[in-house]
């Protein structure tokens, strides 16, 4: 038994060194592109990792909790082509998702694989359905299509979701019903090393709103209602006991294919220096901007416990504009790799998974995997970007 760990931690000791190796050669051959540097996570000790979220996150409870997820194209190939053993586990994307990486790295294994986990013999993030899973590091309660906002609020505004109604409020009591069945006592004490991620979430009510037709004042009048409803989750995550919590805010969405191709203008004013679309956007930015002041405020009622923003936005435009450097396709950066359509792509009639539907010959030289989600590739290096903004925020001790 010594002898097998001595070789384990030898080989970890040469992962990270053929790792500074490859990040060196990088930096000095790139220099174009600022790659960010590799964080000493180590010294976080996180010991488990809980998370809440969407289809960004989610590692399979939707493709568990009804028939609707499990006949849905998410729980067959292509989705997960790139995964291990080249199966589709209910992750929105071609592989593997970005609280991988939150775990990988942030149990101190320092790779720019996806696949270290594996490789360090460490844990992936079961999903919180799968009754067989593996909760001793942690869980997920992200589930695809979810909302902020239950069912019965988005039914009142009259807005649609034929997709979930497992909304913030419903993985909140799956949380409650986990920790009440497998702490001891209180789980205070159990969840001082464990990292919270409360999302990405909220992004649904305005995709669903938009493709929909709602106008746009009415979805600046529901950012304030959304966040409102996070800053509560974040509040019951505290009196559950945790004390490190990221709180995602939101992609550009006006650089995602699906919301490009059915926005779709000839006004070239319409467009920002990405090719994005401005409106789009600076709805992003709006929501953006009141969740960070809602952090702020949590910060003052709550001085012990670190709450951090999870700037999706900023990370995202760094990599649409470095792509380039990072080994994506110049001319496919705003373009689906999986689905149909003549500018982005993408068919809302013809979604990735349709039978005979072609997919890119590389995936990981696009960043968007379906038009909605995106490749392991862009995750990854999307996780790179964030743990390098958010490590010293969340006051690790050495």
């Amino acid at each position: 038994m010594a002898l097998t760990i001595r070789v384990l931690d030898l080989l970890r000791v040469l992962s990270i060194v053929s790792f500074l190796v490859l990040l060196q050669f990088l930096q000095k051959t790139d220099a174009q592109v600022l790659i960010p540097q590799v964080p000493t996570l180590m010294k976080c000790k996180f010991d488990k990792i809980y998370q809440l979220g969407d289809s960004l996150s989610d590692t399979g409870n939707f493709i568990r909790e009804s028939l609707v997820g499990a006949f849905s194209p998410f729980a067959k190939l292509p989705y997960g082509e790139n995964f291990f053993q080249n199966k589709s586990t209910g992750r929105c994307s071609d592989g593997l998702l970005m609280s991988i990486s939150y775990v990988t790295l942030f149990n101190g294994y320092l790779k720019l694989s996806y696949y270290t986990a594996l490789e360090c013999g460490l844990p992936f993030l079961n999903p919180y359905k799968d009754q067989n899973g593996n909760f001793t590091h942690g869980a997920n309660f992200a589930v695809a299509g979810a909302t902020v906002l239950p069912g019965e609020i988005m039914a009142e505004k009259k807005i649609s979701n034929s997709v979930t109604n497992s909304s913030l409020n419903v993985q909140l009591d799956w949380m409650s019903s986990h920790f009440k069945s497998t702490c001891s006592t209180e789980c205070s004490e159990d969840l001082k090393k464990a990292l919270f991620l409360v999302g990405e979430i909220g992004g649904n009510e305005f995709n669903y709103s938009l493709l929909q037709g709602k106008a746009m004042e009415e979805l600046r009048a529901m950012v304030p209602e959304v966040v409102q409803t996070i800053v509560n989750a974040v509040k019951t995550i505290i009196g559950f006991g945790a004390v490190r919590i990221v709180i995602p805010g939101n992609f550009p969405i006006g650089c995602i294919p699906n919301l490009l191709t059915t926005f779709l203008t000839n006004n070239s004013t319409a467009y920002d220096d990405n090719h994005c679309l401005k409106d789009l956007n600076d709805l992003a930015i709006l929501y953006n901007h009141h969740l960070q002041k809602a952090i702020q405020e949590l910060k003052k009622g709550h001085p012990n416990i670190t709450l951090v923003y999870g700037d999706y936005y900023n990370a995202y435009l760094w990599l649409l504009q470095n792509a380039a450097n990072l080994g994506f396709d110049k001319n496919s950066l705003l373009k689906a790799c999986c689905g149909i359509g003549e500018k982005y792509n993408y068919d809302k009639n013809r979604i990735c998974g349709a039978p005979g539907l072609q997919i890119c010959t590389d995936p990981s030289t696009y960043i968007s995997w379906d038009g909605i989600h995106l490749t392991q590739q862009a995750y990854k290096w999307l996780a790179r970007w964030l743990i390098d903004n958010m490590l010293p925020k969340l006051k690790c001790q050495a």
